[in-house]
C-alpha cells in the first residue's frame, strides 16, 4: 500500500507537487528546488549561530582561574611573577620611608580585619 503512495508523490500531478511541498515544509526541508547559491544561504541558515559553537564561545582560556593558579603557585614558591614582586618591593621601601598607610584603628577595623 506504501508504495502506492511514493508512486502517487512522484508522478507530476498538481496534487502530488503540493503536497511534497508540504511534507518539505513539515521537514524542515528546501521547499522548491533552487540554484547552489541559494542553496549555500540555506546551508549557512541551517547551522548553529556563531555565538552558540563551542568552537567560537570557549576560544579564550579561562585567565581568572590561570590567574589564580598562578598565584596560588607564587604563593608556593613555585612561579615567579616579576611584576607582584616589583609590586611588593614598592611597598617595601615605602614603608622604610616612612610612606605607609597608617594602621586602621577602632571597632569597625577589627570587624574587617576577621573577615
Amino acid at each position: 500500500m506504501s508504495n502506492k503512495y511514493l508512486h502517487l508523490a512522484n508522478i507530476g500531478t498538481n496534487y502530488a507537487l503540493r503536497m511534497n511541498r508540504l511534507s518539505r515544509r513539515i521537514f524542515g526541508e528546501v521547499v522548491r528546488t533552487t540554484n547552489s547559491k541559494s542553496m549555500k544561504v540555506v546551508k549557512l541558515f541551517s547551522e548553529n549561530p556563531v555565538y552558540r559553537r563551542p568552537d567560537m564561545v570557549d576560544y579564550y582560556p579561562r585567565h581568572v582561574e590561570t590567574h589564580k593558579l598562578m598565584m596560588k603557585l607564587r604563593e608556593y614558591g613555585l612561579f615567579r611573577d616579576e611584576h607582584e614582586d616589583f609590586k611588593e618591593e614598592m611597598i617595601r621601601l615605602r614603608e622604610l620611608r616612612g610612606k605607609a598607610k597608617p594602621k586602621r584603628e577602632g571597632k569597625s577595623s577589627a570587624l574587617k580585619s576577621n573577615e
